[in-house]
């Protein structure tokens, strides 16, 4: 780090700064602090929430895993290109979910089921979301030391001052001046100006990174894999313990069946102009996953290469020194990638990567602090009040809850110790509510006769067996050494399955509950009309287009593969486009897993050559969409600030329900 670089790191959050304070106008309602006044178009919605999902945390856990298992979990990940492709056609929960206008899931729940199930589902949302996010600080803090070469300790007027401390303070100090400046329009402006520089950035260190490692020192690193751990080959893989294709076939369910379950983001859920608009973002959202994310996988493949080609050996002996210090394995395979990282980029490069990756964390802290701290007012404390709230005190007790979520994060993440991989510790934690809510929410949306005791049955189901994994795998060696069948199941649960494994389990049985309980109990049909706002029951601005009572069977056979009549022929491209990536890539799936159950058993070299191309391939479409990306999101911030100017908020548009049915419908 130079002098350069340390310009390019402050000069961000003066950016942001700027883009933050245009905000804070449009916040004072409560609508527009939680939801952007739902003025939001998809492109500034795809970038905007692509980039506080991808945060420091997620990347750690992507370098940790593409570090393991190579190129073979891209090949593992196309088996989610059928699911990608009918989630994305279909408006999967996203599109429903927008048609009830909640802003917060648990507000659907009181719509759906009960006040007494949003409050439960609430409190178990925010309990699993803050105990998932309380580490986020920590890995954050551990990144920047470990890329920005700070010491462990600096002097202030005399005394000793923890880095590693001082830096969680000022990095969630500015995730909450974000979050307080403007709320939800706020944290949508700024997350997407950090998206858009860290796309372009990722694309030049990634451009920089396979210039200098060339795919020779790669293919040694192909070479050095043990038997079993394969880089390349997808069908050697019988000694990995992690991220297996077992991880990968449940990672395709939790797709289906956790769509939109996760509350972290829930603001984004909620901002989209209309529930068109909301399905589109979710089709254009799939190129993060297939092209914009391959940082996660050049960066460890090059470190990789780097500790194997003689050439690289100061590199090698650099991150040796580095991950050599700490104290458990998982804590070294998390400063890996930043010690590589700050050894293998120049100057310029490396301050470039070092303000996206700040502000890759400050997107993804903004979003996690505003849902959380929403959801516990929203969801948990406003329920009990009969009255309702002026905007202003609404607002202050919207911002104090996301202070206290700030807090506890800090504090939970000083006493937390890694004792597994960060994949895992995110599965496992973010179980507790996405086990038993995706039933609730797939059925409320999509079943008439699910019946809230199937809610409460699915949840209860969900919470405790994820609850129970958490507990086995923290429990110390020598206190499950007894005999019987209940230390049995607890050494399953600690050392027989993975965090995901059990991720899968927790599904399984709720599933089972909602089903089994909602037919037992149901007794009359939900009117579903009225929810989700169709018929005599739909709103004017969230409806583009009408059916017309005559179709041409091109345009029915259009409809029935999800090309529905509120797409124009531009929406119609757009979504052939995004979604001819996954279905190529689909039938090459196949087609392999197919020719190698014929016995088709190819070498190394054609394994090394085949991902040479993929790789080459993808850097070149991550280049376009970046671009096309860019010009959408200028041309939708452009519009909601026009929307945002003329929009009028409805002061019972707080998130009550009365009836069940939002307080502002009439």
């Amino acid at each position: 780090m130079i002098w350069i670089d340390w310009i390019i790191i402050a000069a961000l959050p003066i950016v942001l700064l700027v883009a933050a304070a245009r905000t804070r106008r449009h916040a004072k309602s409560v609508s527009g602090f939680l939801a952007a006044n739902r003025c939001a178009g998809r492109y500034l919605i795809t970038v905007a929430y692509g980039m506080a999902q991808v945060g420091v945390i997620s990347l750690v856990w992507f370098w940790q895993q593409y570090y393991d298992v190579g190129f073979t979990s891209v090949f593992w990940g196309w088996m989610e290109g059928p699911a990608m492709i009918i989630l994305a056609l279909s408006g999967w929960v996203v599109y429903r979910y927008r048609q009830t206008r909640a802003m917060t899931m648990a507000q659907f729940f009181e719509i759906r089921y009960s006040r007494d199930f949003r409050i439960f589902g609430g409190l178990v949302a925010f309990l699993s979301g803050i105990l998932n996010y309380g580490i986020f600080p920590a890995v954050a803090a551990r990144f920047f030391i470990v890329l920005l070469g700070l010491p462990e300790y600096w002097m202030v007027g005399g005394i000793e001052v923890s880095v590693f401390v001082s830096f969680m303070v000022m990095l969630l100090g500015t995730a909450l001046f974000f979050v307080f400046m403007g709320g939800q329009v706020a944290v949508i402006v700024t997350d997407w100006i950090q998206g858009t520089f860290a796309n372009w950035v990722f694309l030049a260190v990634m451009a920089y990174l396979l210039w200098i490692i060339p795919w020779s020192s790669i293919e040694l690193a192909f070479e050095a894999a043990p038997p079993g751990k394969s880089l390349t080959n997808p069908f050697d893989l019988g000694a990995e313990e992690q991220f297996t294709a077992w991880y990968w076939v449940i990672a395709v369910i939790v797709l289906f069946y956790g769509m939109l379950s996760w509350q972290g983001t829930s603001g984004y859920n909620a901002s989209a102009s209309t529930p068109h608009e909301a399905k589109m973002a979710n089709i254009l959202s799939g190129w993060r996953f297939r092209v914009l994310m391959l940082v996660t996988l050049v960066l460890p493949i090059c470190i990789r290469a780097a500790q194997v080609d003689p050439q690289f050996a100061g590199i090698a002996e650099g991150i040796d020194a580095v991950t050599s210090t700490q104290a458990t394995g998982a804590l070294q395979a998390e400063v890996r990638a930043p010690a590589a990282a700050a050894l293998m980029l120049p100057s310029g490069l490396l301050g470039l990567f070092a303000a996206a990756l700040l502000g890759a964390f400050i997107s993804t802290n903004d979003t996690y602090l505003h849902s959380w701290g929403s959801i516990f007012i929203q969801d948990v404390v406003l329920p009990f009040r009969k009255k309702q709230l002026s905007a202003r005190a609404h607002l202050w007790l919207l911002r104090l809850s996301i202070l206290g979520v700030a807090i506890f994060a800090f504090i939970f993440s000083m006493v937390y110790t890694p004792t597994q991989y960060v994949a895992m510790f995110l599965a496992l934690t973010g179980a507790i509510f996405i086990g038993g809510a995706g039933s609730a929410i797939i059925g409320g949306l999509y079943w008439s006769r699910g019946t809230t005791a199937g809610a409460w049955s699915a949840m209860i189901s969900g919470m405790l067996i994820s609850c129970g994994g958490i507990a086995a795998k923290q429990l110390p060696d020598d206190v499950v050494t007894g005999d019987g069948a209940v230390f049995d199941l607890v050494r399953w649960a600690r050392e027989g399955v993975t965090g995901q494994e059990l991720t899968f389990w927790s599904i399984a049985i709720s599933i089972g509950c909602y089903v089994l309980v909602s037919l037992a109990t149901c007794r009359k049909r939900f009117d579903m009309d009225r929810m989700l706002h169709r018929g005599v029951y739909a709103l004017e601005g969230d409806t583009i287009t009408t059916k017309t009572p005559a179709q041409s069977r091109r345009a029915v056979m259009l409809e029935r593969l999800g090309f529905d009549c509120e797409m124009t022929r531009r929406d119609r491209w757009v979504t052939a486009v995004t979604l001819a990536w996954p279905l190529i890539f689909t039938i090459i799936f196949f087609t392999t897993l197919i020719a190698h159950a014929a016995g088709w058993t190819p070498g190394a070299s054609f394994w090394a050559s085949a991902w040479f191309w993929y790789t080459a391939v993808a850097l070149t479409a991550a280049a376009c969409i970046v671009t096309w990306f860019t010009i959408g999101g200028l041309f939708d911030l452009k519009s909601m600030f026009a929307k945002l100017n003329t929009y009028h908020a409805t002061e019972s548009d707080d998130g009550r329900v009365i009836d069940h049915h939002n307080a502002d419908e009439k």
